[in-house]
C-alpha cells in the first residue's frame, strides 16, 4: 500500500532499535525521511545507511534535548509531518523497590520527553496538519508490579494522548496511542534472560498470548504507527490502539 508518505518527516525518539528501529524502517520502505532521535550512533547508523534520514544522537533527559533535536530536524529539511514518541524504559522502580526520589525520576525520564518534543514540534505539526503516535504499554492497564514510575508514565501517556487530540483538533493534528504487551526487543530479551529459567519464563509468558501463541513482532506494531501517521487514518484521532495477540482483552484462559 502507498501510504503517500515519501519525502515526508518524521521524528522517531528511541529510534535506532526495538519498536522505534521497527518504525524506522516501515517508514524507510515508504520512502519517508525519519530524524531518529536516540543516542545508541551504531544502532542508528546501520538503519539510515544509503537514506536521507539522520540521527539526532541525545539521551532526551532535558528540556533543551528536545528542543534542539526539533531545531535541529527543522534546520535540515525545513519541516515535520509527523512525531512518533517512544522512548522509555521499565527500570523497576516499584512501591517496595524504590522510594520517592526514584519514583519521580523513573516517571520523569518516562514521560516528560513526550511532552517537550511534542511542545517543540507542535508549530511545524500545525503547518503540515500532521499526527503524533504515542507508544505506551500494556502495564498501564493490567499492571505488572515493581514498576511504579514506568506504569504511571504510561498511563499519563494514554491520558495525554487524548488531551492533545481535544486541544489539537482546530489544526487537523491527530494524536493516537499504540499499546503493545508483549514484544521482543533488544530490551524485552535482556529482561527475559535475568530470569534463571529464562526459555521456561518465555514459555510461559507466549503460551498466554491468545493469537498464536506467540509475541508480537516488532514489524507488526510498527505497520500500525505508519499506518496512523499516514493521511489513510485521516479520520483516527484520540485513540488507544491495542496491538497485542489479544493478550490484554481476551481470555488468556484460552
Amino acid at each position: 500500500m502507498n501510504l503517500n508518505l515519501k519525502d515526508k518527516v518524521f521524528l522517531i525518539s528511541g529510534g535506532a532499535k526495538g519498536i522505534g528501529g521497527a518504525i524506522v524502517t516501515a517508514l524507510l520502505e515508504e520512502g519517508a525521511i525519519p530524524v531518529i532521535i536516540d543516542p545508541d550512533e551504531k544502532a542508528g547508523a546501520k538503519l539510515l545507511e544509503g537514506s536521507r534520514g539522520i540521527q539526532i544522537p541525545t539521551l532526551l533527559s532535558s528540556e533543551e534535548d528536545s528542543k534542539k533535536a526539533v531545531e535541529l530536524a527543522i534546520q535540515t529539511f525545513g519541516s515535520i509531518a509527523g512525531l512518533v514518541n517512544n522512548a522509555g524504559v521499565n527500570d523497576g522502580v516499584g512501591l517496595e523497590k524504590g522510594n520517592p526520589k526514584t519514583f519521580a525520576s523513573s516517571v520523569s525520564k518516562n514521560l516528560n520527553h513526550y511532552y517537550e518534543l511534542s511542545h517543540f514540534a507542535l508549530p511545524w505539526l500545525k503547518k503540515s496538519q500532521g499526527s503524533i503516535v504515542n507508544i505506551s504499554s500494556k502495564t498501564a492497564l493490567t499492571g505488572q508490579g515493581n514498576t511504579s514510575g514506568y506504569t504511571a508514565a504510561k498511563g499519563a501517556i494514554l491520558a495525554l494522548t487524548r488531551e492533545w487530540a481535544v486541544e489539537l483538533l482546530p489544526y487537523s493534528i491527530r494524536v493516537n496511542a499504540i499499546i503493545p504487551a508483549e514484544v521482543m526487543t533488544p530490551m524485552y530479551q535482556n529482561w527475559i534472560e535475568s530470569f534463571e529459567q529464562s526459555t521456561q519464563k518465555l514459555a510461559e509468558i507466549t503460551s498466554k498470548i491468545p493469537l498464536g501463541n506467540r509475541m508480537t513482532k516488532p514489524e507488526e506494531i510498527a505497520a500500525m504507527a505508519v499506518f496512523l501517521l499516514s493521511e489513510k487514518a485521516s479520520h483516527i484521532t484520540g485513540q488507544h490502539i491495542h496491538v497485542d495477540g489479544g493478550y490484554t482483552h481476551l481470555d488468556r484462559a484460552l
